[in-house]
């Protein structure tokens, strides 16, 4: 009995350092409850059982509330912010960003040191463009060699050296992802990105824990932890955004009877999971207007009554997935016609017999992926109401007033709608691209049931402008829109163009005038042509025939005849 109680003794005092060493879900639960046991299927790839041990000496911990959270960063506290893209379908990958919050004027340099902003002013003049951390001189204190070892404090809590790859000496902050039991250190800068599938986790909510440590000259220091709550489901996440020409408020769930609602389809899948997926969309409106289905994500559909309505919408897509294992194989029947099936990544049945061995179906089940189909749904209810459903200008009056012409112009558009009738008018004044408002003015109006009214509105400036009307009511906006030219002064407007024609004859007219006027100038001396009576009288039969010739067939133009200058009083 004595030899008994000894061993026990013994055996206890050999746990004591087992219990007593640190684990890292000690760490990463802060003193709280133990970390779930570690199922198969949950296994992370590429990630860790947090039962392995954690280097306290190199990796210090401490628990919240802590005052040396308060003193382990220069000049303030740091935080750490956590978010992913959850929710994630199962077998899709979620991916998780850490990034630090440094305390005011701080910031990281290219070379991953903390330093004071020299633009901040923090009331400490005298430390500015310093460093808070300066890493780099550390680094050169220290033979790093060209890769981290274990003979070396370059390690992770776990003991495993860090990864040699470009750029490692830079990140100085050692970032220790915890959730489902497992863990996963990374080297990090200011921020760290990790990715993880999620074909082996259970579906629901859970925890994703974190806590960052920096570089210290013997230790790393924790400086922030943080966590979050990520959620992994079996059903596509499904989006919808609704829209409507001339509704007032897409985000009321209000539209309007009788113009199309525009239905466009977001799948929440960040990893691009569903890419090569078939995917069809089955549209139930709550109208009675049946069923319709559509491997568009963009639908429209019109209401034709008011009323409340449920909209319904399932999604359907057939994502990649694990097949499923094959079952043990069944005690032989006593029928010889008896047949079995087994799943195929094409989902057809394959044929085997009864007496078909274990090894028979290893041989039968795929190894590639087989395709589950995964549905998402959306519901929305929405409410139809009359509106305005369209705008139109049917006429435009200047209005002559007997005043100078330094007045402005005024002008009226006599406006018509259809549909609800419209409690407000507002009116936007443009340049001719319509892109630059000008002038914006609104005002209340009461309008019959045969929804026509006249706006008027005046104009300071000749010019062309870009006139926006606007109808509105409580549920309903709808737009119409032209060009006005004032006063005719219009760039490129008729008039414009023919004021410009007068000008250019004018000059033209004053340059002809001038010219003749030196021409004659220059030529006003006659000299009369000298007489040869020789060659008059040997010439003078040919020359008489050659005149009665041009006389028959070019009859002579006395107004054009160059001739009549010689007459008296023609310059």
């Amino acid at each position: 009995m004595a030899g008994l109680c000894f061993l026990l003794v013994l055996l206890l005092a050999g746990r004591i350092p087992l219990d007593a060493a640190t684990r890292f879900q000690d760490v990463a639960s802060h003193g709280g409850a133990a970390a779930p046991v570690i199922r198969h299927q949950d296994r992370l790839h590429g990630w860790s059982p947090d039962q392995s041990m954690w280097n306290e000496k190199l990796y210090p911990v401490w628990k919240e509330g802590d005052s040396r959270w308060k003193s382990c960063w220069k000049g303030g506290q740091v935080r750490a912010i956590l978010t992913s893209d959850s929710p994630a379908l199962v077998g899709s990958n979620i991916t998780f960003v850490v990034s630090l919050v440094f305390p005011r004027c701080q910031k990281e340099d290219e070379s991953g040191n903390i330093i004071y902003e020299w633009s901040c002013k923090n009331g400490t003049a005298s430390s500015l463009d310093s460093y808070v951390y300066n890493w780099t001189v550390w680094t050169e204190e220290r033979d790093w060699g060209k890769c981290p070892n274990r003979s070396t404090h370059h390690v992770f809590p776990d003991g495993k050296p860090f990864p040699c790859h470009p750029g490692w000496k830079r990140k100085n902050f050692v970032y220790i992802f915890h959730t489902l039991g497992q863990y996963f250190p990374k080297l990090g800068r200011s921020s760290a990105i990790v990715s993880v599938n999620t074909a082996n986790m259970s579906l629901g909510p859970q925890l994703m824990e974190v806590t960052v440590y920096r570089r210290g000259h013997r230790a790393y220091v924790p400086v922030a932890s943080t966590r979050d709550v990520y959620m992994v489901t079996d059903e596509i996440p499904v989006f919808v955004n609704m829209s409507q020409k001339n509704d007032r408020n897409s985000s009321d769930a209000v539209f309007i009877k009788d113009l199309p609602v525009v239905f466009d389809v977001h799948l929440h899948d960040p990893s691009h999971f569903l890419n090569t997926s078939t995917i069809h969309y089955k549209w139930e409106f709550g109208d009675n207007s049946g069923l319709f289905v559509s491997n568009s994500p963009v639908f429209n559909h019109t209401y034709t009554l008011n009323g409340s309505f449920i909209l319904n919408l399932t999604v359907q897509a057939a994502a990649p997935g694990l097949c499923p294992r094959p079952s043990p194989t069944p005690p032989a029947p006593t029928s010889a016609h008896s047949i079995v099936s087994i799943v195929k990544s094409s989902d057809a049945a394959t044929p085997l017999p009864t007496d078909a061995s274990l090894e028979d179906w290893r041989r039968a089940a795929p190894d590639e992926s087989c395709q589950v189909t995964r549905y998402g749904h959306f519901l929305a209810s929405l409410t139809i109401v009359e509106g305005i459903l369209e705008v139109n200008i049917i006429q435009m009056t200047n209005i002559q007033k007997a005043v100078s012409q330094t007045e402005d112009s005024t002008i009226d558009f006599v406006v018509t709608c259809q549909g609800n009738t419209p409690t407000d008018v507002c009116t936007v004044i443009s340049d001719p691209t319509c892109l630059w408002p000008q002038n914006t003015v609104c005002d209340p109006v009461e309008v019959n049931d045969q929804c026509l009214l006249t706006i008027r509105r005046a104009f300071s400036e000749a010019g062309m402008y870009c006139v926006n009307l606007t109808l509105g009511n409580e549920a309903s906006l709808a737009l119409t829109s032209t060009l006005v030219s004032i006063n005719g002064k219009a760039p490129g407007s008729p008039a414009r163009v023919g004021a410009g024609i007068l000008i250019a004859i004018s000059a033209l007219t004053v340059f002809t005038v001038l010219l003749t006027f030196f021409v004659c100038k220059r030529y006003k001396e006659y000299k009369a042509i000298e007489s040869c009576p020789g060659k008059v009288l040997n010439n003078n039969g040919l020359d008489v025939s050659f005149h009665k010739e041009k006389a028959m067939f070019f009859p002579a133009n006395n107004e054009k005849d160059p001739l009549l200058k010689k007459e008296p009083g023609i310059v």
